[in-house]
């Protein structure tokens, strides 16, 4: 049977950076997926891990900076589904990857990818996804091992076995993100990736040379010790999912861990950083 939804569709006055920050909040709140608006954005949780008290923790809600309303209704899945499929339109990063849908036509890019991300996140469209891929494309994957972590859509795993990275494990703490990235793996005739649900518990005892991690500032502040321990010598990690002022915390916490911050990139105050140890 198909999860319920409700969505909160927020309006957002200055919209930024307020729209961003909202996302970013609700998203460790427990939402799932944003589709943004011309007013603001409309925010997606399962009916199952909705709770009364969901918004108290949400600090951009009691800003004087903004002013935001919203509304809440319930959504069926499918009917999401038919929302994303009118609103999602390919995008190319670096002239060389192009991220679509199954619905729209093949590409002549170099890394054509097909992505159905229904309720997950990563379609290319937000800033910390798009700079992922900038990392990936520039760098030389072949014959590294890599590690997607908070996977989502898979996206990042599946460019990273098109780059030649062998093998890959892709994962993610979400069932639905899970799911997702296995339909995902197997639409793009991925031969390399294993699909773990979980979080950072299961990575015990595993090494990787490259660790991607698109994740929220403060999950990865609590589990970098672990990424970083799975990290093989001369490793590289690509980090995002935070804002250019939580760059210091992020820095400070690799570098305690050995690692040394050796590019930076930045969308709109979100930032992607490319660690080596």
């Amino acid at each position: 049977m198909a999860s319920n939804y409700f969505g909160y569709d927020f309006k957002v006055t200055p919209q930024q950076p307020a729209v961003e920050i909202l996302m970013a909040e609700l998203g460790f709140a427990g939402f799932e997926s944003f589709v943004e608006t011309e007013d603001g954005v409309i925010a997606y949780i399962q009916t199952t891990d909705w709770r009364e008290n969901i918004l108290e923790d949400i600090d951009v809600l009691k800003s004087d900076a903004f002013s935001i309303s919203y509304t809440i209704e319930t959504i069926e899945q499918v009917n999401w589904n038919e929302e994303w499929e009118k609103n999602f339109n390919p995008i190319t990063v670096g002239e060389k990857c192009t991220i679509r849908a199954p619905f729209h036509e093949k590409t002549d890019s170099e890394y054509d990818i097909v992505i159905e991300p229904k309720m997950s996140f990563g379609t290319g469209h937000h800033e910390t996804t798009h700079m992922m891929v900038e990392y990936l494309l520039k760098d030389d994957l072949r014959g590294k091992s890599a590690l997607d972590m908070g996977c989502g859509t898979g996206v990042l795993a599946i460019l990273a076995e098109m780059k030649g990275a062998k093998p890959i494990d892709a994962v993610d703490y979400d069932n639905w993100c899970y799911l997702n990235s296995i339909e995902n793996v197997e639409r793009n005739k991925c031969g390399n990736i294993a699909v773990f649900e979980g979080d950072a518990q299961i990575l015990k005892d595993r090494k990787y040379d490259v660790v991607i991690a698109n994740i929220n500032r403060n999950i990865l502040l609590n589990d970098m010790k672990v990424y970083a321990e799975c990290l093989n010598p001369n490793g590289v990690m690509y980090l995002s999912g935070f804002y250019r002022n939580d760059i210091p915390d992020i820095e400070t916490e690799c570098n305690n861990l050995g690692m040394k911050r050796v590019e930076t990139l930045e969308k709109n105050q979100w930032v992607a950083l490319k660690f080596v140890n």
